[in-house]
């Protein structure tokens, strides 16, 4: 037969393990909140590292239009960091920040759009008329996330000029990208919303609509 004491023992670190347990995963809900902040923080302000450390640029951005179906230049002034990949990321969350403004001509949801681009020799692809002529073509690897891509209008149009707008504003900024693939979250994807093809390597020269 058990002692009493024991039992009450028992009782008692049960009791502390059940509290200690709650305490913890309180702690663990907390810092998930912390973390989601910092991130929305992040997400709110995608330029502001840049602005702080780089000169002011006068850029163009190449944005969709739904009313007539085109492509258009657009400039604007932004602090750019040097380092290639960053600064394509920073013009494309730039692109879709203005896509989410309230006087969108291709209103999109709010939100970075792009986690990461790549650039990398385009295999068998020729040097571009309009850069250097010791400059090596290009693709670039766009990673857009999966928010983006679930969130986007679906529909042939809409997709298709996001994409347009994508390829045209990267061929302008980066004059040797020739050729420009799309991830979602780092992973191939059949469409961007149910229509656009994302499995293709698209030709930049082909799909730039700028001046």
């Amino acid at each position: 037969m058990i002692p009493r004491s024991q039992r009450a023992l028992f009782w008692m670190l049960l009791l502390a393990s059940v509290a200690m347990a709650a305490v913890l995963i309180r702690l663990r809900e907390e810092a998930a909140d912390r973390i989601a902040g910092l991130q929305e923080n992040a997400d709110a302000a995608p330029f502001s590292a840049s602005q702080n450390t780089a000169p002011t640029e006068t850029i163009t951005l190449l944005e969709a239009d739904d009313a007539d179906d085109t492509v258009a230049p657009v400039t604007h002034e932004l602090a750019l960091p040097k380092e290639t990949g960053a600064r394509a990321r920073v013009l494309l969350r730039q692109l879709f920040a203005d896509y989410a403004a309230p006087a969108s001509k291709h209103p999109l949801n709010a939100g970075p759009g792009v986690e990461e681009i790549f650039f990398m020799p385009a295999a068998g692809a020729a040097k571009p008329s309009s850069s250097p002529a010791n400059s090596e073509a290009q693709i670039a690897i766009v990673n857009l996330t999966s928010a983006f891509a679930e969130n986007h209008p679906s529909g042939i149009e809409p997709e298709t000029l996001t994409l347009l707008s994508i390829i045209a504003t990267l061929h302008e900024n980066f004059p040797a990208v020739e050729q420009v693939r799309f991830l979602v979250d780092g992973q191939p994807r059949e469409t961007l919303a149910g229509h656009a093809d994302l499995t293709r390597t698209y030709l930049a020269e082909e799909n730039h609509a700028g001046p």
